[in-house]
């Protein structure tokens, strides 16, 4: 017999293409951030962390998709600024974090999941913290995030997410990743 979570996560899987797109037009037309009663994919956001108790905050956020241009210099020639293109290090996802510390900053960003897309946008949906509330500072295993090394984590490329995009996955010797990237360039590995 197959339990809940797993029926969800088979689901997700092959999603519903015709309910998939009909929330995707009311997202499109909601916010950029939407605060939202449960999390879509209730498996999902079990797995990264997520309660159902006063304190955690399930925020959607639509992030446009699509190449980052870099602005042209006004003055000067120099061949590498004026290749319009820009290359980010930053994930959909890291991007998607980062803005949502941005907007509440009395939150603490946990982890985050995709939860589609389409032609134009990314959809995701991001699990907050509040470190103030008195359930979560009692709580054993979420107390790490109401001290303060770990404010801000999404800004300071602490996440999950973020990790991934700095290189940091790999547990043997990478050169210039440990640290930072900025620190191994100046090492002159």
């Amino acid at each position: 017999m197959k339990g809940l979570y797993q029926a969800i996560r088979n689901a997700w899987k092959k999603p519903d293409k015709k309910t998939l797109r009909e929330r995707m037009l009311e997202w499109r037309k909601s916010q950029v951030f939407t605060k939202v009663e449960k999390p879509l994919r209730l498996d999902r956001a079990r797995a990264l962390g997520y309660k159902a108790k006063k304190g955690f905050v399930i925020i959607r956020v639509r992030i446009v998709r699509g190449g980052h241009k870099r602005s042209r210099p006004n003055k000067g020639r120099r061949s590498k600024r004026l290749t319009p293109r820009k290359t980010l290090k930053m994930s959909y996802k890291w991007i998607a974090e980062s803005r949502v510390q941005k907007k509440f900053t009395n939150l603490e960003v946990l982890n985050s999941y995709q939860i589609g897309k389409d032609g134009k946008h990314y959809f995701y949906e991001v699990i907050c913290v509040d470190p103030s509330r008195p359930e979560i500072k009692k709580d054993k295993k979420m107390q790490w995030i109401t001290k303060s090394p770990n404010k801000k984590r999404a800004l300071r490329g602490l996440t999950s997410a973020a990790k991934k995009s700095r290189g940091l996955r790999n547990k043997h010797p990478t050169s210039k990743v440990r640290p930072s990237v900025r620190a191994g360039g100046r090492r002159g590995k």
